[in-house]
């Protein structure tokens, strides 16, 4: 029988300069609400669609909706970039260059009891491989124009995560050139 790993359930706090105060198991965090470190990866192909996973039904929150490429939270003592790299290859089956472009802090409610409270590492890249997805992770995975996804958002909200209208917004207003 292997070793458990505490690491992989914990979330490393921080204050709202991203500076490290503490580690946390992670449903502690979202229990209580605490800001934690996060990262967030968005994916585009070469004609600006952006790549969205469908989660799993099995996730502990926000099963079966749908978010960005994929997110995570950063092990103690693993870099956000690493981490973005690690759950991209965990989750998508993909790996390509990425590109920090800002962080930010957001909260969102995504069940009675689980507060997401995190300050976001937000990370892009463009690839046009077809992703490999873990079943354990993702159900489903698909293209779409920003148009498409603006449509969507507006007249069905509840097919996606909490915090997808937050990234989005925010990625929006960073006006950047995908194509």
């Amino acid at each position: 029988m292997g070793t458990y790993n505490n690491n992989l359930s914990q979330v490393v706090l921080v204050d709202a300069n991203d500076h490290p105060t503490g580690v946390i198991e992670k449903m502690e965090a979202h229990r209580q609400g605490l800001l934690h470190r996060a990262v967030s990866v968005f994916l585009f192909n070469h004609h600006g669609d952006w790549l969205l996973q469908r989660r799993t039904a099995f996730k502990y929150h926000s099963g079966g909706l749908w978010s960005n490429t994929c997110c995570t939270h950063p092990r103690p003592g693993e870099c956000p970039d690493e981490a973005a790299h690690r759950r991209l290859r965990e989750e998508m089956g993909l790996d390509c260059v990425l590109e920090k472009l800002f962080c930010f802090t957001y909260r969102a409610k995504v069940s009675p009891l689980l507060t997401e409270y995190e300050y976001d590492h937000i990370f892009i890249g463009q690839t046009n491989t077809i992703p490999d997805i873990n079943p354990t992770e993702v159900w489903d995975w698909r293209y779409l124009s920003s148009k498409l996804i603006q449509t969507d958002l507006r007249n069905h909200p509840e097919k996606y995560a909490c915090w997808f209208s937050y990234l989005y917004d925010q990625m929006l207003q960073q006006n950047i050139n995908l194509v």
